[in-house]
This record gives C-alpha cells, sequence and structure tokens, in this order.
C-alpha cells in the first residue's frame, strides 16, 4: 500500500537555478527542488548545436542522478545557433547591443533539449525543441533602449521573448513557445506520460 502512495508522488528535481525554467516548471509540477549540475559545457570539435544540447541535456540529467538516483529528474540545454555559430549570454551592455545588430535581418535556430531520468527504470530520455527565431531589421537607437530598458544580459541572443524583446522579431517558428523561454514543456509532457506518470501530481503535474 505504502509503495502506491510512493508511486503517486514522485519527487521532482529540476536540473537548474535558471529562474525562467523554475516558472515554466511550475505551470506543470507544484512542487520540485533544484539542483545545479557541475559539468563541463565546452563545444567539442565538430559538434553539431543540436548533438552539443543533446548531450548536454543528458550529462545534466546525470550529474544530479548521481547524488539522487531515487529522484525523477528533469534537465535541460539551450544553444542559440546563427548558421554554426552559438550565441552565448552576454552578460553586459556593450556585448549584447553588438549581437543585437549582428542578428539583425537573420534566422537564428533556439535548439532546446529535455532529458528526464527514469528512477524506477535508472533510464534517460530525451526529446528535443527547435524553435526559428526571425529578427526585424532595427535601427541602432532602438536595440540600444531595448537593452536599457530590458536588460536581458543573461539571456542568449540578448533578449526577452516574454517581454518587450517581442519587438525585435517579424516572426517565431515553434510548435512549443515554451522551448524558447528554456524549457519545452510539451515534449516533457510526453516524456513523463511515456514513463507511466499520469496527470495531475502534486497538485498539477
Amino acid at each position: 500500500m505504502n509503495h502506491a502512495h510512493d508511486q503517486s508522488e514522485p519527487h521532482f528535481i529540476l536540473a537548474s537555478q535558471s529562474p525562467y525554467r523554475k516558472l515554466l516548471l511550475k505551470k506543470l509540477i507544484a512542487n520540485f527542488d533544484c539542483h545545479s549540475p557541475d559539468i563541463d559545457e565546452t563545444r567539442q570539435p565538430g559538434e553539431s548545436v543540436a548533438d552539443l544540447v543533446a548531450r548536454l541535456s543528458q550529462q545534466k540529467a546525470q550529474a544530479i542522478a548521481t547524488h539522487f538516483p531515487n529522484s525523477w529528474i528533469i534537465a535541460s540545454d539551450q544553444s542559440a545557433a546563427l548558421g554554426d555559430d552559438i550565441l552565448g549570454k552576454a552578460h553586459e551592455h556593450a556585448q549584447a547591443l553588438e549581437q543585437l545588430k549582428k542578428q539583425q535581418g537573420q534566422t537564428l535556430i533556439y535548439h532546446t533539449g529535455v532529458c528526464l531520468y527514469n528512477p524506477e527504470q535508472q533510464t534517460y530520455h530525451y526529446a528535443h525543441e527547435p524553435t526559428e527565431v526571425i529578427f526585424r531589421s532595427l535601427p541602432a537607437e532602438t536595440l540600444n533602449n531595448y537593452l536599457l530598458q530590458e536588460q536581458p544580459y543573461d539571456c542568449a541572443g540578448s533578449f526577452k521573448s516574454e517581454g518587450l524583446g517581442i519587438m525585435l522579431f517579424s516572426a517565431i517558428h515553434s510548435q512549443d513557445p515554451n522551448a524558447l523561454i528554456g524549457l519545452p514543456l510539451i515534449k516533457l509532457c510526453n516524456l513523463l506520460n511515456s514513463a507511466g506518470l499520469q496527470m495531475p501530481l502534486n497538485g498539477r503535474f
């Protein structure tokens, strides 16, 4: 009887301290812990952006599973690609402005991966959600004013699509708007359902 109760209330860990991913996961799961994985995120020679995201998502889940083997672990990684170049976080205004200037009139592909660790089977399951972001061509003054107002210096690509950053785009093509913010919830639901977890749990999922 206790075993069935334990099955109905699994313990979840988000392998991230990102405030954006926390808010997204709260849509599905009311109660979860957060732990940051300590892994090397260096891109390997010849590695595609999609392969990098897949590898890092799984490595993050594995790093946390080493310490919490009995918990369900949700790990995610995201990289923004302009061609074959990866756009990182600017961290400062001048670098963010240069990044936005480079993106004008261009199409970026945001690769967002999610990996679910299943503690019952000790297996890892991965899904990938690409998002195509098409930038408008705006004057430097507009870009500068946007950065001063929203200060998205901790975001890859130097914008927040869920905020004022939406003004920078002519179109976004995605099957899941959550993916661009940092966690593909539709794919995550699919992974959880495939693992036999039924909605809702913990008050929501």
